[in-house]
């Protein structure tokens, strides 16, 4: 059984840079009255308490989230919005994770599915959505049951895809499952996440997908630091498939404000480009 637990490290710089383009990609499959599913292949507990001892204990989301004021980022409102629904006015108390962002969304035409492996987790995280019934709970291996769901029976989906890359196998496996899911759900959107901790292995990951012959495929990347194999993660990003047409642009404009409002000392970078096009 992995160790990996999100609580230590909720509504950090990482958390941020996934957050912002999920809730982007949410809020373009909102726009149809068509319904979508959701698949989370990582999902977590769901809801992070940033008083609980696990938060403070690194304190992460201090250098996160606790870094940005609102009404600094327009362009982030319905971001901010999301926070601001799990906490009281003026307070940051909770951070939500993916699986509860995605629920903020979910309309009753919806549907969304939930992998979570880590016993603990997979409690907490049923309790966290506890009640809202187009939010199905499994404690399972995601890469496994990804593959039975596609492709969905709305033909319109979002699969996000951030394992802890605590078993350095997973910079393959992520490729491996992404490339399966494609070929059987081409034209769903696919959001990676990835952590960059040895560059070399974020290089030949993404050399991989851009050889793949997988189309339109898009990278944000927000960096806090200088690369350094010595020091942890010092960037983070999202690679997205099928992203939504103004996904770029929106990017664009973004990624220079948030990271050097984030950069540690020497650090603040950003990426953002066409990896592959249409």
């Amino acid at each position: 059984m992995l160790s990996y637990r999100h609580a230590f490290h909720a509504g950090n710089f990482a958390d941020l840079i996934k957050h912002v383009v999920l809730v982007e990609i949410l809020e373009h499959l909102v726009r149809k009255a068509t319904p979508f599913e959701y698949i989370d292949t990582h999902a977590g507990a769901g809801l992070y308490d940033l008083h609980s001892a696990a938060a403070l204990k690194l304190r992460e989301y201090a250098g996160g989230i606790g870094r940005l004021q609102p009404q600094d980022y327009p362009e982030m409102a319905r971001y901010f919005e999301v926070i601001q629904a799990f906490n009281a006015a003026d307070e940051l108390a909770f951070y939500p994770g993916s699986p509860a962002i995605a629920g903020y969304f979910l309309r009753p035409q919806d549907r969304a599915w939930l992998f979570e492996l880590h016993p603990r987790d997979y409690e907490l995280l049923r309790a966290n959505l506890a009640g809202n019934r187009r939010m199905k709970v499994q404690c399972q291996d995601g890469f496994e049951g990804l593959q039975a769901l596609l492709p969905p029976t709305s033909r319109r989906g979002l699969v996000l895809i951030d394992p802890s890359y605590e078993v350095k196998s997973d910079y393959d496996l992520v490729v491996d499952r992404l490339l399966a899911a494609c070929r059987k759900f081409s034209h769903g959107i696919y959001a990676l996440w990835y952590p960059v901790v040895e560059r070399r292995r974020i290089d030949e990951l993404e050399t991989r997908i851009a050889r793949s012959g997988i189309r339109n495929v898009q990278r944000f990347e927000l960096g806090v630091a200088p690369d350094s194999a010595a020091r942890g993660m010092t960037a983070a990003g999202m690679l997205v498939v099928n992203p939504p047409w103004k996904l770029l642009e929106k990017m664009a404009g973004l990624l220079p404000r948030l990271a050097p409002a984030l950069a540690e000392e020497g650090g603040g970078s950003y990426k953002c480009e066409v990896l592959a096009g249409e």
